[in-house]
């Protein structure tokens, strides 16, 4: 992987940040790692013309867990 050199500063509800770290706690995870996989598969997923939103992406198999 290359070297990090930029940032990326965003703002959420309190509540969701707390629930996105514990989250990424529970799979023994970095959030910025988790970030940075979503922000990978966001990019490749508009490369190849594929304009669904995250959820529309997501398997259906996903969904039927919610």
């Amino acid at each position: 992987m290359s070297e990090k050199d930029a940032g990326l500063r965003i703002r959420v509800e309190k509540a969701l940040r707390e629930e996105f770290l514990s989250a990424c706690h529970a799979r023994d995870r970095h959030a910025s790692q988790v970030l940075r996989e979503f922000m990978r598969e966001y990019v490749a997923r508009k490369a190849r013309g594929d304009n669904r939103t995250a959820i529309e992406a997501r398997p259906s198999d996903d969904l039927d867990r919610r």
